[in-house]
């Protein structure tokens, strides 16, 4: 398997876990809220606002979760490119970067990648670059040596 295989098999990974923990989420408020209507108590109305509440919050996150997944599926791991696009590699003089979703730091093989967004504000800087270009971020300038 190629690094990019492993970094995109990491990103799908946290995606389906991000979905699955959602999911898992939103039917536990369901149940609650079932059972919370069942004691028709009217007095205590209170917890089901908030039930709903976070019901709301966790759809919210479980379709972000989805576009993310939708996203990777748009990688193919066997394209290389000479810019900077949603799948590439892209090795600078101070980090390794995977133009994919923000997921932070994966380490492969002792080195560490990091998973960053095309939307990301250094994914917006490195977006449509080449080897030889430089963009500072934080202080940083980040050469790229390097585009996968």
């Amino acid at each position: 398997m190629t690094i990019k295989e492993q970094l995109l098999a990491i990103c799908y990974d946290y995606a389906n876990k991000r979905i699955a923990s959602y999911k898992d989420e939103i039917e536990t408020i369901k149940d609650s809220l079932e059972n919370n209507d069942k004691s028709n108590d009217e007095d205590d109305d209170s917890g089901n606002g908030k039930l709903y509440n976070d019901l709301e919050k966790n759809a919210q996150h479980l379709s972000e979760a989805t576009k993310t997944l939708d996203t990777l599926k748009l990688i193919n791991p066997k394209s290389s490119y000479s810019t900077v696009v949603l799948g590439s590699i892209v090795k600078t003089n101070t980090s390794n970067f995977f133009i994919s979703t923000s997921i932070g730091s994966i380490e492969i093989d002792g080195t560490t990648y990091f998973g960053i967004s095309l939307l990301s504000p250094i994914g917006q800087l490195l977006k449509n670059k080449e080897v030889g270009d430089t963009v500072e971020f934080n202080g940083n300038k980040h050469t790229i040596i390097e585009i996968k």
